[in-house]
């Protein structure tokens, strides 16, 4: 197959699937990862597509998301949602479990939720380790360069520290869950503190409301297989055929 031949396959593919991986792309070409990522940057440049890390989307998918909202935003955003989510997430942890949370608004208040004094915890969260602490919660922070935005520690200092442990459950936040693109998040730094954290992780659990599904940030942190998601809202089949689901009603609490 020539090369303009590959790419106009290549842009069909993508609008018709919308969310693309290079691994699926690699697949269904029979080409390298390299010729992929090629073949991306150059429809990207011709504004045929629009190239996201790890794969690409169509011109008419839903645009992908590169700014991150603050805290303060997303606070109050689902509220009755999260604490659904986060008091069953919280009723998962045992004693003596070693558990990682990651900073955002539902690990949050999932702390809100945790009863069980004879685990210990690790966070990237400053908030987060704060209401650990005050809820007499035996408590860790990991130390690094902190993001204003997220008020969460991230960069390289946080990475090294993360692959000296071993958790038995961790709790991400996403701020996209997508079938093709998988979890993401805006921020390359935060993504490779959630990588690693999920990596180190005898079970990783995201924690993420309805309207986290179908949502694209620019940073793939993780494929859907990875994580369980325990969410409110049964979502679409693609997505349960892709990892464990937990939805959660009021009723469950």
């Amino acid at each position: 197959m020539l090369t303009e031949e590959r790419r106009s396959a290549i842009v069909a593919y993508i609008e018709e699937h919308k969310v693309v991986t290079v691994q699926e792309l690699v697949e269904e070409f029979d080409a390298s990862a390299a010729t992929i990522r090629r073949d991306l940057s150059a429809l990207s440049d011709e504004k045929r597509i629009v190239k996201v890390f790890g794969g690409a989307t169509s011109l008419t998918a839903r645009d992908v998301a590169t700014v991150e909202p603050s805290v303060a935003e997303k606070e109050h955003c689902n509220m009755e949602e999260k604490d659904i989510i986060s008091e069953y997430a919280a009723s998962l942890i045992n004693d003596n479990d070693f558990v990682y949370i990651d900073s955002g608004t539902t690990t949050l208040h999932l702390i809100d939720h945790i009863t069980n004094k004879n685990a210990k915890y690790i966070t990237n969260g400053i908030v987060h380790a704060k209401r650990l602490i005050e809820r007499g919660l035996q408590t860790m922070i990991i130390g690094g360069r902190v993001k204003p935005v997220t008020e969460a520690v991230i960069g390289s200092d946080c990475v090294e520290t993360l692959r000296k442990f071993h958790f038995t459950k961790a709790f991400m936040g996403t701020n996209g869950i997508s079938a093709g693109a998988g979890f993401t998040t805006p921020d390359v730094d935060e993504a490779m503190v959630k990588t690693e954290a999920i990596t180190h992780s005898y079970m990783s659990y995201v924690l993420a409301d309805h309207s986290k599904f179908g949502v694209v940030s620019s940073v793939t942190f993780a494929e859907l297989g990875r994580c369980c998601i325990i969410t409110d809202r049964e979502p679409a089949k693609k997505y349960q055929d892709l990892t464990i689901i937990k939805t959660v009603a009021g009723n469950d609490r």
